[in-house]
């Protein structure tokens, strides 16, 4: 399964895995794919080096690249986090305690800090997490929104780094290439987290054509080898999967609750909404996104006041496992992630549908 871009980068098989997890992410390049760990959560540089370390040690040698968040609008740039939330008006305050409340969910412990925290949204915790990464061999860094600041890409670029950024539309597209990106991540309205309205099977040949020659990954309920197919047939150098990896034994979600409901989720079971971040991202649909999106609710603030202001709920949410508000960000392709596997086990599944596509295609075509 491999590409131009796949080559340029040393990888066995055309598939491109981003995750938050390391340890997902070193068995996809172990697996002959190219592993992509999220930064957002890492809000101290110390705990991103740790892990990549263990990257190093874990890959064999292999590529890897390295996921961060650099909004392209700096609406709240050179603000501190205090005069953000400074900002939230205090009837969303009260929306979110009293849906906790109506839903019994318990505080976090004394002293007990929120685990999640919306700060790695702000473009100052991605440049501190780059000051980190380009002291490891990464091979590629991917923004998911919008094109990194310039002297991001010229940074990277002087590091040896490709550069990638999401786009939802040929629009966007355009915007990165003139940017300089160096590849173009085409991110389909099925696509679990921030993700635009076009749908995959549209939108990837709308951005190869636009951005031609650049190199177009396809994203957006993709989870199997056939889909992979069809995006090398559609004029992608390769695929890129997020959500599929969630409900692999090396993920570690810290909640068995989470993980049976996205085992159980079918593919009509998420919700494109800004209850998270304040920014359209899909998710899974809960009682929660539902509270934000019906009519009695506030509305959500925009980005990153929406974040900070859940910060502590979702928290709460998580760490008690509140099954009726408990949901993820998480593409269509849920309703194929019914079952617990390991990392080795999709990435065979994956090869082998696409072989098995190849073959109908080849017979189609009187080839075989």
């Amino acid at each position: 399964m491999e590409t131009e871009l796949s080559r340029t980068l040393g990888v066995e098989h055309a598939i491109f895995g981003f995750t938050p997890f390391p340890a997902v992410a070193a068995a996809i390049t172990r697996a002959g794919g190219f592993g992509v760990l999220g930064a957002v959560r890492y809000t101290d540089p110390g705990e991103l080096k740790r892990d990549l370390d263990w990257m190093q040690a874990h890959t064999d040698g292999k590529p890897y690249g390295l996921d961060v968040v650099m909004p392209a609008k700096k609406a709240v740039d050179g603000i501190s986090e205090a005069a953000i939330e400074a900002m939230i008006p205090q009837g969303h305050r009260d929306f979110v305690r009293d849906t906790l409340a109506r839903y019994q969910v318990p505080e976090l412990a004394e002293g007990e800090a929120s685990g999640w925290r919306i700060t790695g949204w702000m473009e100052q915790v991605a440049r501190n997490q780059l000051d980190v990464a380009f002291d490891y061999p990464v091979k590629l860094l991917a923004n998911a929104l919008g094109s990194p600041p310039a002297d991001v890409v010229a940074r990277a670029h002087d590091h040896g780094v490709l550069v990638a950024a999401l786009a939802g539309s040929a629009t966007h597209a355009r915007r990165h290439a003139e940017a300089g990106i160096d590849v173009v991540v085409a991110q389909g309205y099925e696509a679990g987290g921030h993700t635009g309205d076009i749908a995959t099977m549209v939108l990837v040949p709308e951005i190869v054509d636009a951005v031609a020659p650049l190199p177009v990954l396809a994203a957006g309920g993709i989870g199997s080898g056939e889909q992979i197919a069809a995006s090398l047939a559609l004029g992608a150098q390769g695929a890129w999967l997020g959500s599929l990896w969630l409900t692999t034994t090396e993920a570690d979600l810290h909640s068995r609750a989470l993980t049976e409901k996205l085992l159980a989720a079918g593919s009509g079971d998420t919700v494109r909404s800004r209850a998270l971040t304040g920014k359209p991202a899909r998710q899974l649909r809960t009682e929660w996104t539902d509270a934000w999106d019906g009519p009695d609710g506030p509305g959500p603030l925009p980005m990153p006041l929406q974040g900070l202001l859940v910060a502590e709920a979702v928290s709460r949410i998580q760490k008690h496992e509140v099954r009726p508000l408990l949901g993820t960000p998480v593409g269509q392709i849920v309703g194929r992630m019914n079952s617990e596997r390991s990392v080795r086990a999709v990435f065979d599944d994956l090869t082998r549908g696409f072989e098995q596509a190849l073959d109908r295609i080849n017979r189609i075509a009187g080839r075989a």
